[in-house]
Order: C-alpha cells, then structure tokens, then sequence
C-alpha cells in the first residue's frame, strides 16, 4: 500500500486521526513481537499505528493475527542493527527509524517509537527531525516508578558529556514532561550527586547547582544521592547521560536480583511457600509496577517530534506500552510545552 494510502486510511479509523509510526524493524525481536506489539495497541487501547519497515514480513506477521487490514505499512528499504552506532543514520538514509521520523516531521504521524538501536535512534532523531529552537541537547527521560506518581530521570544515556547549562535546559524539558504527560504542577527538580549540601560534587554539578538555584521558572530543591531515586523525593532528576544511564541500569539489574531472591527465599521451606501464595496478588502488582516493560520505555525530549525508545528486548507488551506513552505524549503536547518553557528562559528582562 502507497504511503499517503496508507496514513489516509489509518486517518480514516474511528481509533485515530493521526497514527503512531512504529519501527517495526528496530529492536532484538523485531518484527514479530514488533507487529504483536501493535496489534495490542490498536485492539486494547485504541491506538492508531502505522508500522514502518519491509513489507512482506509484515504483511507474514500481520496475518498471523487476522490483522492485515487493521494496520497498514508504510515501506522502508533498510534497517539498523542493534549494533550499528550514530553513524548508521547517515550511512541508510531510507532506513525504517528514518522513514518514521520522516512521517512526523510531514504531519502524518504524531510520534515515532523504536526499539532500536539508541544511538542511532539518537542520531536519526536528531538529523530528522532536528532540534527545538534552543536546545543545545536533547536528553532522554526515564519515568521511574515511584509513589504516588512517577519521577522523570534525564538524562539517561543521550550526552555522556555536558555542560552546566545543558543541565538547566534539561530541568525544563523534564518539567514540561512532568506538567503534561505526568500532570504534576510546578515539579520539584532535584540534581543527582555524591551529597545533599551545595558545595557537594564535581565542578559540572556545583556550577549547575549555582545556574539551577537562580533559573526562572524552575522550582529547584537542590541536590539529592543516589539513594532518593525511587523515594518520589523530587518528580525531575537530573543528571549527565553517562551518570543517569549507570544509575538506570543499576536500579534494573537491582530489581531483578531482588525478585529473583524473593522467589528463591519463598522456596525455602512449605511455611514460606504458603507465605508467598498468601502474598502473591501484592507480589505480582509490584513486581508489574517495578517491570520496564509497563512503562514503555524513555522520551527523547528536545526535538521537533514525539520519539518514544521501547527496550531493545521489548516483547509485545512493552512495545504496545510504548505506543500508548507516545500517543499520550503527542496528546497532551509535551514538545509545545518544552517550546514554551525555553522561549520564557530567553525572553528579554523589562527595564523599570
């Protein structure tokens, strides 16, 4: 099916006015759980999704749940490995990431989700749909799942090397996250170091500390460690990438090991056994709450375009996840707000 048939007719579906462009060729289980992962979005939560990638194998795919006529496909010649870095995204130019970006910045899509490659997907991003007016980088945000609502963790692996102003910018484009998607009002930013005082960190955290404290606009709270990540101590965290991304993957591989004692401690003996059945339901609604595959992942927030990135090894559950993040980001207008919130940073100071 032509590409502007394609939209035309997802357009045209009572779900949708404007479909999220899924890459169905990026991710370890692609297209498979990619195609899965649609069908779920479209059939349990309405969403409207276009899958982007080589036809025939979707089309295999799409058929195996009686879905052919639900989802349409927009082609792409290429795709990028899991492997392939920042670089990819020059070198296939009609790559399915590429053609997914190309949709949004046209106005026929509202958002891009990819499981891919998060360097290329980065890259892709930025070279397509280029950044908003003013930001110096764009930053990935993490929604961490805290009580009573999430906490927005950024950067969490795009600029493994920054600059104290592109940590301010961060703090707005995660509070415009905050206010729209998250419905928080005037969030509380908090900045990841070693020590609560001001005086604690590297030179990158102390002068951000010192440009955070007097920036308009933003209700900064001041430094906060490692261990207040999953407190709700503040609703934005922020950091550089290559701190924010060890720091996520820590609280995953955390989790995982937790569960896993858990299951082996409630093996242990017949009392602890008829323990765990008793707790079960609580069990598995957190173990639910804690999975990233709930959550759909992160938000590359800062470009011209929505840009969801599911886990690499998302399955079909997560990838839907992803799906509807991106539609409620799209909805709720989280790349207006973050236009707003750096136009109010540079407007001119009145003179009395």
């Amino acid at each position: 099916m032509p590409e502007t048939e394609a939209l035309r007719a997802t357009a045209a579906a009572p779900h949708a006015t404007s479909p999220v462009a899924l890459d169905a060729m990026g991710g370890d289980n692609a297209p498979h759980e990619i195609v899965a992962g649609a069908v779920q979005a479209v059939r349990e939560h309405g969403i409207g999704v276009v899958l982007v990638g080589a036809p025939r194998p979707l089309q295999e795919a799409l058929s195996r749940h009686d879905a052919t006529t639900e989802i349409p496909i927009v082609r792409a010649e290429e795709a990028l490995a899991m492997d392939e870095g920042a670089l990819a995204s020059l070198r296939r130019p009609r790559s399915s990431i590429a053609v997914a970006c190309h949709l949004v910045r046209r106005g026929e899509a509202s958002a891009v989700v990819s499981a891919g490659s998060t360097a290329g997907i980065v890259a892709t991003g930025k070279l397509r749909l280029k950044g908003q007016q003013g930001v110096l980088r764009p930053a990935i945000a993490v929604a961490l799942p805290t009580l009573p609502t999430p906490t927005v963790l950024l950067d969490a692996g795009a600029n493994a090397e920054v600059k104290p102003e592109m940590l301010v910018q961060f703090a707005h484009l995660g509070a415009a996250y905050a206010e729209t998607t998250l419905r928080i009002e005037d969030p509380r930013i908090g900045l990841l170091t070693i020590g609560s005082e001001p005086e604690k960190g590297n030179k990158l955290v102390k002068r951000a500390h010192e440009l955070l404290s007097a920036a308009p606009g933003l209700n900064f709270t001041g430094n906060i460690e490692g261990h207040d990540l999953l407190t709700g101590a503040v609703n934005v965290i922020v950091t550089d990438g290559f701190t924010g991304n060890v720091a996520l993957k820590t609280m995953e591989g955390s989790v995982r090991y937790a569960f896993a004692e858990l299951r082996g401690a409630i093996q242990e003996s017949p009392v602890a056994r008829v323990g765990g059945m008793l707790q079960r339901g609580r069990i598995r609604r957190l173990q639910r709450r804690l999975d990233p595959e709930v959550h759909g992942g992160a938000v590359l927030l800062g470009l011209n375009g929505t840009v969801v990135i599911a886990h690499g090894s998302s399955q079909a559950t997560g990838v839907s996840a992803a799906c509807v993040l991106a539609a409620e980001l799209a909805r709720t207008g989280v790349v207006a707000r973050v236009g707003e919130r750096l136009a109010a940073t540079h407007r001119p100071h009145r003179l009395w």
